[in-house]
């Protein structure tokens, strides 16, 4: 198959001065989110007491941990501003990432011991089961850093029960290894109740020598008052059993190692357990790359630190998605799917870091003679249309058919609508690109370049995919919102304008709350706050891009659950057949 793969077709050109000058202002705005992001960013991870503060206690902040066991410059952050619930610490009390470590892909998870000594807050279980559904579509174990002192009490309601409440991630560990998938864990700290078990579920547990799990911890001592009330009677006895409790807390290394053995070794030092998960680490099965590459690895052509002068901030205008994505693939080449028939999107192969790759994208622009099914308006780039959908959902198909895992780049105003759209059934061909994800196994990761809007949003990969898209990327420009919030406003008052100029009322009061409308719109849709409700699972620079696609690429086709032969694969053949044409017949004596 090397004269599919190892020379593709050239894709994108290179950026003229004048195009670079122009654009300058266009940079500055970028750059102006994207230091608001670097700040937050910043904040969460000094979140809690100071480091030093951890350091007196002869231990390593998670941060630390994180960069000592991880192979150099293969972290990728992702949820690092999420804080559904609104904590004040700004965090969900976890940090976690895809990360190489000793040359083997995994999901690293850890317990922020800054933040109330890593305790479970709000937000934190649904954190954690992301990064399970990470792991378990991408068919790569986890690597936890337990340090997990408990449930913070005081909110215990916000996320110890429910469907997918602390409890939930034990679970989702039985679920992960029945699956085969192993989940490691290096052990710190005094770890109770929700603790212990976030101790004892996974698959391998490597302890430092201080640490312990157990059922129940000193903050629990002898459960509830026999009075039913509180006195100091009773307060005497809670401090002699709290003494005790501290002094020799239960599920120490004595119990965990010696008596029960859940430990499988206990360490002195910290690196130490580091190291243990590091050794374990190598010991996962894995194909080398050269299995599965088509092709050499290659940097792309053309700088992706550029895409800042080819994306535009402003919504409203248009830029080259081809050019874009030029700037992200290897050798910025690829193979595009059916490149006559919906025009409005991409379809294509690439190859990221060597591996073969599938890539759908929102095309932008005026698309004259099109859509086919009416000739009462013209298409407009980022908007869905029937042949768009069509072609996506074969596209999705065929991807599935030679197990080629999927990239979606995102930048939508929404699919088509009014009568002509619904004869030309647009809504039940929103549905059946919907069912063509659903129907596959492959692993998919989702990029917003600006727009994600409507229910375009939902078909084109998105989070709502949840056992398919891995994880959501958000950059400077992404907006996330069910329509724009001009459209929400008219759509929210239009009827209350015609009513009160029937009646003679002026309109500015509608006026206000239209655009107070529209401004809050704007406000929840930025990309930080896509970040902190969870809309996007981080939000990246431009050029680090292609650093998340490499780690998605090489993980996924780490440990594939099932492979297609690359002489077996019928998509690339397609595409250089020109879909229907075929080949044509050789002439005499060739």
């Amino acid at each position: 198959m090397r004269q599919y793969f190892e020379k593709m077709d050239d894709l994108g050109k290179a950026l003229k001065p004048a195009q670079i000058e122009r654009m300058k202002d266009n940079v500055a705005q970028i750059e102006e989110v994207y230091a608001d992001v670097a700040a937050a960013v910043d904040k969460a991870k000094n979140a809690g007491v100071p480091a030093e503060d951890v350091h007196k206690k002869g231990d390593m902040t998670v941060w630390e941990r994180i960069e000592y066991i991880v192979d150099p410059g293969t972290f990728c952050p992702l949820h690092t501003l999420y804080n559904p619930a609104g904590n004040k610490e700004g965090v969900t009390g976890v940090m976690d990432g895809l990360a190489r470590i000793s040359g083997k892909w995994c999901v690293l998870i850890g317990f922020d011991n800054k933040v109330t000594v890593g305790a479970w807050i709000p937000g934190q279980p649904d954190n954690n089961l992301r990064a399970t559904d990470m792991a378990k579509i991408l068919n790569i174990p986890i690597v936890w850093l337990v340090n997990c002192s408990g449930a913070r009490l005081p909110e215990q309601e916000k996320f110890y029960a429910n469907r997918r409440g602390s409890g939930t991630c034990f679970f989702r560990h039985a679920e992960l290894e029945k699956m085969g998938i192993p989940v490691l864990a290096g052990i710190y700290g005094t770890n109770p109740a929700g603790g212990g078990y976030q101790g004892v579920s996974p698959t391998i547990l490597l302890a430092h020598k201080d640490c312990n799990i157990a059922v129940g911890g000193a903050g629990i001592v002898s459960g509830m008052s026999p009075k039913g009330f509180f006195d100091e009677e009773i307060a005497e006895a809670l401090i002699d059993a709290t003494r005790k409790f501290r002094a020799t807390p239960p599920g120490s290394v004595k119990i965990h190692y010696d008596e029960t053995g859940f430990f499988r070794a206990v360490f002195e030092s910290q690196t130490g357990v580091l190291d243990a998960l590091k050794e374990y680490m190598s010991y996962i099965p894995a194909y080398h790359p050269k299995f599965f590459r088509v092709a050499e690895p290659a940097a792309p052509k053309y700088d992706p630190k550029e895409i800042s002068s080819i994306i535009t901030f402003n919504q409203k205008m248009v830029y080259d998605f081809d050019n874009l994505l030029a700037r992200l693939v290897d050798n910025s080449e690829h193979m595009e799917f059916r490149p006559g028939y919906g025009p409005e999107v991409y379809t294509g192969l690439v190859k990221i870091d060597g591996f073969l790759i599938g890539v759908i994208g929102n095309r932008q622009g005026i698309l004259p003679n099109y859509p086919e099914y009416t000739n009462e308006y013209i298409g407009v780039g980022g908007k869905l249309y029937r042949q768009g959908l069509i072609k996506m959902s074969e596209f999705v198909t065929l991807c599935d058919r030679d197990r080629v895992p999927m990239i979606w780049f995102q930048d939508t105003s929404g699919i088509d609508v009014g009568d002509i759209a619904e004869k030309a059934e647009l809504l039940g061909l929103g549905q059946s690109l919907i069912y063509s994800i659903e129907q596959t196994e492959l692993p998919m990761m989702l990029a917003v370049l600006r727009k994600g809007s409507a229910a375009a949003h939902y078909v084109m990969g998105g989070p709502t995919a949840n056992n398919h898209t891995a994880f959501t990327l958000g950059t400077a420009t992404t907006e996330i919102y069910v329509m724009h919030g001009e459209t929400a406003a008219t759509a929210s008052f239009a009827r209350r304008l015609v009513k009160e100029k029937d009646a003679g009322k002026p309109l500015q009061p509608v006026l206000d709350k239209m655009n107070a409308l529209a401004k809050e719109y704007y406000d929840k849709s930025r990309p930080i706050a896509c970040a902190v409700t969870g809309m996007v699972d981080e939000i990246v620079r431009y050029e680090d891009l292609r650093n998340y696609m490499v780690a998605f690429a090489n993980a996924v086709y780490q440990n594939p659950k099932s492979i297609c032969p690359q002489h077996h694969m019928i998509l690339p053949r397609m595409i250089r057949s020109q879909i229907v044409k075929g080949l044509d017949r050789p002439k005499a004596g060739e």
